[in-house]
């Protein structure tokens, strides 16, 4: 089977469909018998149901819809349409009864084997149908199915990706025995890969190596996450339940997407925040898909650390969160920054406890190129005021603890503070100095994304 034939909407931010369902027998006692069973399929779609009612989803208007041909916002087949497709694509498939028996029975963490209970994995398979077939429809009518807004792309086809998921699979047969499902289930997914769903067989692939616990190298991580964003997976559907060795925090190491650090704290400051402990807390424990744990807080504890050990005045400090941040309800600079290197290490104890903090030396050689941007936009913010109807600030006195920052502490922690300034500013960009940022982020190593946080700036003047 090659899957829909349209572009479909919804993003599920952990596994669905059948595999979905074989995570949550995995995580569930024994059913007693069939129709306990059944109980669990249905406390599934109900979940499902009440966490993503299709009534609360935005629509375009029917003008709108008339001239694009979809509603951007549209969950037409909700978790039992999904899960209903997955059963009928291993039915359909000319897959012997032992390959479907093995695939489930390994997926669903041996917890649920319907051989134990007089009947067989397809008339299981069946009665699963039967399940979601018999919930009301979510369908609303006159919408078509929409692309993702995440990856806005048809799926691709199983010729695309089936030789990719096959090798996966056969790849594990090289590890030693006793650290890899067995070569019984390896050949089951390797069938439901060539002869099924190679996009199924991924997702069934990832839910064996997470009930068999076993411990996946960074490299073969990164390639599942390849996989996964080829299917338009969240990252999190990889990683929930997934063994990863991952290599050392390293502080320097720039592998997130996004914007990290106090930055990125920044950023998430607005006026209805109130700077707890738990707002920073939400922060530090914010890794990066694909970053080893930890990463985050760690990186905001170097900044943290970078500006209370420097001479940068205490007004300085104040001066330049109140320019990054859509909240200026710090008080003294640098007891905001002692309160978040506080949270940083309570959170770095708890999830790395062997977790020593270093503060690396500064990369220094950036540090012309990062300033001569932010005497450049000095003159054009001369006459702006940050936070004019609480606590104002000139923002002079934001673009000299900017330039502060640059040239004596750290121009990687400037050059991202200076993002964010231009954000809260409204500062109007060229395209010319847009690719300028562009090209400083690529030589600092930021993420796909992090510099675009300000292309929405270009041509607002």
């Amino acid at each position: 089977m090659t899957g829909r034939q349209e572009p479909y909407y919804l993003c599920y931010d952990g596994d669905f469909g059948l595999s979905g369902l074989a995570e949550a027998f995995a995580l569930s006692p024994a059913p007693e018998n069939a129709r306990a069973a059944l109980g669990l399929v249905t406390a599934k779609l109900d979940a499902y149901d009440r966490e993503m009612p299709v009534d609360t989803f935005d629509h375009l208007s029917a003008d709108q819809r008339s001239i694009l041909g979809y509603d951007t916002s549209h969950d037409e087949w909700g978790y039992a349409d999904d899960l209903r497709h997955d059963v009928r694509t291993l039915l359909e498939a000319r897959l012997p009864d032992e390959a479907i028996r093995t695939v489930w029975r390994v997926a669903a963490g041996g917890v649920w084997d319907p051989a134990a209970h007089g009947m067989s994995t397809r008339d299981w398979l069946r009665c699963v149908e039967e399940t979601c077939a018999a919930r009301p429809p979510r369908k609303i009518p006159g919408r078509r199915p929409a692309p993702s807004r995440m990856w806005n792309a048809r799926p691709p086809s199983a010729d695309e990706v089936r030789d990719d998921v096959v090798a996966e699979i056969r790849s594990c047969r090289e590890r030693p025995a006793g650290s890899r499902p067995s070569p019984d289930t390896l050949s089951a997914l390797e069938e439901v890969a060539v002869h099924a769903d190679p996009e199924l067989a991924f997702r069934l692939f990832l839910r064996a190596l997470k009930a068999c616990s076993v411990r996946i190298d960074k490299e073969r991580y990164d390639r599942f996450q390849v996989l996964g964003d080829r299917f338009g997976y969240h990252g999190f559907l990889i990683d929930t339940g997934l063994d990863v060795a991952w290599p050392p925090i390293d502080t320097a190491r720039r592998d997130a997407l996004w914007d990290f650090g106090l930055s990125r704290l920044a950023g998430q400051a607005h006026w209805e925040w109130h700077g707890s402990r738990e707002d920073i807390w939400r922060a530090a424990e914010g890794d990066d898909v694909g970053q080893t744990p930890g990463s985050a807080a760690a990186v905001l504890l170097e900044d943290a650390l970078r500006l209370l050990r420097s001479a940068l005045p205490d007004a300085a400090v104040s001066a330049l969160w109140s320019g990054a941040s859509d909240w200026s309800g710090t008080g003294d600079g640098r007891d905001w920054l002692r309160l978040i290197a506080d949270v940083c290490r309570e959170q770095l104890r708890e999830a790395v406890p062997t977790y020593r903090p270093v503060v690396a030396p500064a990369r220094t050689e950036l540090a012309d190129l990062v300033l001569r941007e932010v005497r450049e936009t000095a003159p054009t913010v001369a006459d702006k005021v940050v936070s004019p109807h609480w606590r104002p600030v000139p923002a002079t006195e934001v673009m000299d603890a900017l330039e502060h920052v640059v040239t004596r502490i750290d121009p990687d922690l400037g050059f991202r503070l200076f993002l964010r300034v231009l954000s809260h500013l409204r500062v109007s960009l060229t395209q010319e100095q847009y690719d300028r940022y562009q090209a400083i982020g690529e030589r600092f190593g930021y993420g796909a994304y992090h510099v675009s946080d300000v292309d929405h700036l270009i041509g607002t003047g």
